[in-house]
Parts: structure tokens; sequence; C-alpha cells
């Protein structure tokens, strides 16, 4: 009896551990990492929700900002240079490569600041 109890629980967790490690897995997957000339392009970006004071920016292939950048430096306090893809979104980053904001994808072609101590700024494709 004692076997079969310890048969039993060495199952339950290999199955708990296997199970954890596929979920993981499926996660990971789910979030596609966007190729940069994806995303390279012109884009609008405006404060806050209604549309205020929109700007325009634009995504370089080599991963830099060109476009209006002082009108977006105004609100974020620094100026951005820089951009990158992450899996949930888009990163714009200062000269030294650190990341000043992140903007989460809302649907294909609208990306949006999601931290609270962030200002609501909304990227969208032109």
């Amino acid at each position: 009896m004692t076997n079969n109890a310890f048969t039993y629980k060495a199952m339950a967790w290999l199955i708990a551990t296997v199970m954890m490690f596929s979920g993981d897995v499926g996660m990971a997957s789910s979030l596609r990492l966007a190729d940069p000339s994806e995303l390279a392009g012109t884009w609008q970006v405006h404060l806050g929700q209604p549309p205020q004071n929109t700007c325009a920016l634009k995504l370089e292939p080599d991963q830099t900002l060109g476009g209006d950048v002082q009108c977006l430096a105004a609100w974020l306090g620094q100026l951005p240079v820089g951009w990158f893809t992450e899996p949930d979104g888009i990163s714009l980053t200062n000269k030294d490569g650190t990341r000043i904001i992140h903007l989460g994808r809302q649907q294909d072609g609208r990306y949006q600041s999601n931290k609270q101590s962030d200002p609501i700024i909304v990227l969208q494709r032109d």
C-alpha cells in the first residue's frame, strides 16, 4: 500500500511539473516579437483620449526615430532617439539606450502607454 501511495504522489508531481513547463512554452509562443521592418514607417502620436496635440513620428528601419521627436520629448520629459520591439509592444529609448516609455500593443497599428505613471500616449499607424 505504501508503494502505491509513493507512485501516485510521484506521478502527481510529474504531471504538475509537465503542465507548468508546457504552460510557459505556450504563453511565450503566443507573443511574437515583431521584426523592426514590419513597424518601420510613418506614425501619428497623440496625447490622451480623445486625441490632443498630434505629432508625426517616423520609426526608421535602423531603429532610430525621425519626424517630430521634439513634440514627443515635451510629453516625455526627455528626447527619444531610438526604439525597439518587444513581444507585447514597442519601447522608446533615450540616447543611452535606456527605455523612456513602453507602448503596449492594443491592436494592429495601435500602441498605447499602459503605466499609470506615464502620460497617455497613443502611437497609431499613419
